[in-house]
This record gives structure tokens, C-alpha cells and sequence, in this order.
């Protein structure tokens, strides 16, 4: 493999399709989650997270029992890349990343943080925290759920620092937390 594109992987006895990029730092990288526009609704269940969803090319989610698969097998490396309608392109990295096992809801590990997303780390807020869908409440909110203000799922805390799977809605706009967030870049505290 050396061109980026979708490659079919063995993971847990079966076949998957998954977008390889291989340009990002001169490294190979498995795509898990990809969000080009808004045609694939990201708030679903907890059966469509598990299984994973959409088109690899366009709007996808690898599956959490695909991740935990990959990242229980060997030390992985999170690679977050974000872009904004204006072409500004940032990312993050983190050296510790994995996912637990649906028996732990998923659970998330991110750690040691380096990048452009900020200087703060945005991601870590998270780590630790078990996975949540429309319809399963895993965040800490003391009221209310995560999932429905925020209108994705997302490993939540309570809420978000970060909310990758919120609504895209296409550019500058008023949807407090509801759309694609990452605190440390990009967050306007006025709105």
C-alpha cells in the first residue's frame, strides 16, 4: 500500500473497508471517522457506533468494535486532522490512544498530546470516559444527557471539549455545541 484509498483489512474474522491515508507526516494512517459534508447523520444509536456506518470515501465511522479490535493488538497513535471552511488545517496527536471493549462501554484512553489543535490539549478531557448514543447516557452531565444537546456521540464527559460526531452545518453558524467542535481551536466563547 502506498497510495491513500480504501483498502479491505482483516479484523475479528472478517473483512472491513477502511480509508488508508498515506500522506499525513510521511506515515500510514487507518481512518476511523471521516466527515467531508453533511449527507450521513452522526446521531445514532448504540448499535450503529458498535458496528460502524457510512462510506469510507465520504462520511464513516470504522465501528467501536473495530477499534477496540485494532488499538487492543499493539500501541496505537491518535491522529486528529481538522480543517475549516477558510482551507486552515490543524491536527493532534496523541501517543497513548485506545478502546475498551463493549463489556466497558468503550471506554477511551488518550494520552500524551502534541500538535497544532491548540496549546491546550482539548481530547484528554475526555480519556476515560465510556462511549454514549442517543440511546445510551454514558456521560457525566448531572442533568440531562450530552448526547441529545450536542446532537452526535461521542465519548462525553460532561459535555464536550470535543464533539467530532456533532452536526456538520456547513460554516460559521449559532448551534451552541451542537456542531463539530474542538475547544482549543476554533471556539468562540461569545456565542
Amino acid at each position: 500500500m502506498s497510495t491513500s484509498g480504501v483498502y479491505d483489512i482483516s479484523l475479528a474474522g472478517r473483512t472491513v473497508k477502511i480509508w488508508c491515508d498515506m500522506t499525513s507526516e510521511g506515515e500510514s494512517w487507518l481512518v476511523f471517522q471521516r466527515r467531508v459534508d453533511n449527507t450521513t447523520d452522526f446521531h445514532r444509536d448504540w448499535k450503529s457506533y458498535k458496528e460502524g456506518f457510512g462510506d469510507p470515501i465520504r462520511n464513516f465511522w470504522l465501528g467501536n468494535d473495530n477499534l477496540h479490535a485494532i488499538t487492543s493488538q499493539m500501541t496505537c497513535t491518535l491522529r486528529v486532522d481538522l480543517a475549516d471552511f477558510e482551507g486552515e488545517v490543524r491536527h493532534a496527536e496523541y501517543a497513548d490512544f485506545a478502546v475498551a471493549n463493549e463489556d466497558n462501554k468503550y471506554r477511551l484512553t488518550v494520552r500524551s498530546y502534541s500538535g497544532t489543535a491548540g496549546d491546550c490539549d482539548s481530547l484528554s478531557y475526555h480519556d476515560g470516559m465510556a462511549f454514549s448514543t442517543r440511546d445510551r447516557d454514558n456521560d457525566r452531565a448531572s442533568r440531562g444527557s450530552c448526547v441529545q444537546w450536542n446532537k452526535g456521540a461521542w465519548w462525553y464527559n460532561g459535555c464536550h471539549h470535543v464533539n467530532l460526531n456533532g452536526l456538520y452545518l456547513g460554516g460559521a453558524n449559532t448551534a451552541q455545541g451542537a456542531g463539530i467542535n474542538w475547544r482549543e481551536w476554533k471556539f468562540d466563547p461569545n456565542r
